[in-house]
């Protein structure tokens, strides 16, 4: 099956069986503990919803078969789904490598509770070049952690390339692919072994529904990520599983008008005389556009620019906008726009802000799928405001 079909049919095929009801959509189960007539053997197999439930397995499964993996994961929030992972693979006086440029959420749960409370170490290093993460690892590193395009500056990082060093010393290598989704990019079919998600994001794509995937195809490192996932019980809510499911159907024919769209705004951006810059990795200004077009299918939907001016012209930019609404998170049908060094990069100090290159004239913009012309207009609209 190709990703779309995958998208609407893995994880919810109708029971055609004696007994089974038919349902082309998979029913939102909510029951909390399962009855069984035989002690020792669980009914299909579901004993209490926190360690099964059907609607959560049929989109775990579903999330699996997009990453081209074996298991899928799904959990409470993209955060959750982190937790999950650092808990089941590391332990005190560990080290992990992190890209430096990071989503701020992750950035502060490794620094500020896994390095500060649990004393496991974070080297974050400039990932483009691979050479940093080589020259980071430790005799104590158990983690590589990618994101890749990176939020908000979205820098690429050769991920074929940090999975042989990886490799060489038997470091299991994490992309968080949640920017470009698995239709624009497939991590583990160049090398990863654990693709990261906030199914908040692209997955459920409407802004309606928070939650977190992991996907990988290790038996050894399935049974950990399962055990800590019943065991510490951050798990995705059956209704949730159900929003994710719906989300997903339209995985394929969103993706690609968020493109569209995308590239038709930072062509109108790298115009105009009010920009800096713009970083899109679809545009042949950003340095790693070659890199962008070796491993990823398209170029995705989210773009940053920056301002000419200061902070308080950044500032009114975002509040004039009509069709973009001033609000974090990503990836929904509607366009929204921010300023992440006061929004969702608050929480990177900065004096990091700074050395990773995160200005305070620095825009996000996650693109809908409006019409393009009325997104033009609205950004067109924010620029005659300003000046």
């Amino acid at each position: 099956m190709k990703l779309e079909t995958k998208a609407i049919h893995v994880g919810e095929e109708p029971n055609l069986q004696a007994g089974g009801s038919g349902d082309v959509v998979k029913p939102i189960h909510l029951a909390t503990t399962f009855a069984r007539k035989d002690v020792d053997h669980p009914t299909a197999g579901y004993e209490y919803i926190r360690s099964g439930n059907p609607t959560r397995l049929g989109l775990e499964a579903r999330l699996a078969s997009l990453e081209n993996a074996r298991y899928g994961l799904a959990f409470a929030s993209g955060l959750a789904a982190e937790t999950t992972l650092f808990l089941s693979l590391l332990k005190s006086g560990d080290h992990m490598v992190a890209f430096d440029d990071l989503y701020g959420g992750s950035r502060r749960l490794m620094d500020k509770i896994f390095q500060n409370k649990f004393q496991i170490s974070v080297s974050f290093v400039d990932a483009r070049d691979s050479g940093q993460v080589a020259a980071a690892i430790r005799k104590n590193t158990r983690l590589v952690w990618l994101e890749t395009p990176t939020n908000p500056l979205l820098k690429l990082c050769d991920i074929e390339e940090i999975c042989r060093i990886a490799q060489q010393h038997h470091i299991p290598v994490v992309v968080d692919n949640t920017f470009m989704s698995p239709y624009f990019q497939q991590p583990l079919q160049l090398g990863a072994d654990i693709v990261m998600h906030s199914s908040t994001k692209y997955l459920n794509g409407h802004s309606d529904s928070l939650g977190g995937a992991l996907m990988l195809n290790d038996n050894d490192i399935y049974e950990k990520l399962k055990f800590t996932q019943n065991s510490a019980g951050g798990v995705l809510s059956p209704f949730d599983s159900f929003l994710v499911m719906r989300g997903l159907k339209t995985l394929g024919v969103r993706m690609r008008q968020h493109a569209q769209n995308a590239g038709i705004i930072a062509e109108f951006l790298e115009k105009n005389p009010g920009v800096e810059r713009v970083i899109y990795p679809g545009l042949k200004s950003h340095p790693q556009h070659d890199l962008a077009c070796k491993q990823m299918n398209g170029f995705g939907g989210m773009l940053s620019f920056e301002l000419q001016g200061d902070l308080k012209t950044a500032k009114k930019f975002v509040e004039s906008t009509r069709y973009f609404a001033l609000a974090e998170s990503l990836g929904g049908v509607e366009s929204l726009i921010e300023l992440p060094a006061l929004m969702t990069h608050a929480s990177v100090p900065e004096a990091e802000r700074r050395k990773i290159g995160l200005s305070e004239t620095l825009i996000r913009i996650s693109v809908g799928i409006e019409h393009a012309d009325d997104l033009l207009e609205d950004l067109d609209n924010a620029f005659k405001k300003i000046h």
